[in-house]
């Protein structure tokens, strides 16, 4: 059964996929990226009006999507068995990555870009972490549930052995001037693959049916109503039939 939890990661992949793509368009339309002088970096394209603007709310609210979707897999892991400490690990490498795609977008490459690439290395390389531990993890716990067809985990690790070479060769190709539209061209195939991965999650949320959110009351305030939840603040995940 897939719940409406599922849909998340899905939405995530197709907005962002569809966002960047309509920002290349717009730099091209209004010239401010000319395909003759070499393929463009995706910040590049971002770093001028009107696609610019376009360009950090894309970013903004894809990054608050993969928060939450990092937020709802570390409570899933949890409810799993997962340990406590390589689950906040997973965690955190999530919320870095999702942090790092938000300076992407508010930091212009042309305007901050210490800043700006500090964002990419967290949207880039910590975020093909946040997928490299859960597949250490599924080969260190072989009882973990794995949702999907049997063919997803080698499609992922796959996917995130590409994504690394990619990133690497974009750092190399990078220091030379005549290849720079080479590691551009990595630069938005790692892109696609790390929102490929994103999306697949969806796979994983497809046994989940619902979110609740419980709040505790603070000491000494008005008793709560009869119904009112006593346990502190948490994520419970409803497991679909």
């Amino acid at each position: 059964m897939w719940g409406y939890l599922s849909l998340l990661p899905a939405f995530l992949a197709l907005w962002a996929v569809a966002g960047i793509w309509t920002v290349f368009a717009l730099a091209v339309a209004n010239k401010s990226v000319n395909l003759n002088e070499g393929f463009p970096y995706i910040s590049f394209c971002g770093s001028y009006p009107p696609q610019s603007c376009i360009f950090s709310q894309l970013l903004n609210m894809g990054a608050a999507l993969a928060a939450w979707i990092c937020i709802l897999r570390y409570h899933q892991l949890r409810d799993w068995g997962v340990t406590r400490r390589f689950n906040q690990l997973i965690l955190w490498t999530g919320l870095l990555c999702a942090l790092g795609t938000s300076v992407v977008g508010n930091f212009q490459e042309k305007n901050q870009q210490p800043t700006h690439l500090t964002g990419a290395f967290l949207a880039f390389f910590v975020g093909i972490l946040y997928f490299w531990l859960q597949l250490l993890l599924y080969w260190w716990k072989k009882n973990l549930p794995q949702p999907g067809s049997p063919w997803i985990g080698p499609l992922r690790l796959g996917l995130c052995t590409i994504c690394t070479i990619l990133m690497v060769a974009m750092v190399v190709l990078h220091s030379w001037v005549p290849l720079r539209s080479a590691s551009a061209s990595c630069e938005w195939a790692v892109a696609m693959l790390l929102f490929t991965l994103f999306g697949l999650l969806s796979v994983d949320f497809s046994c989940l049916d619902s979110c609740t959110l419980c709040l505790q009351a603070a000491p000494g305030l008005s008793p709560p109503p009869p119904l009112a939840s006593t346990s502190p603040v948490q994520i419970q995940l409803s497991q679909g039939l």
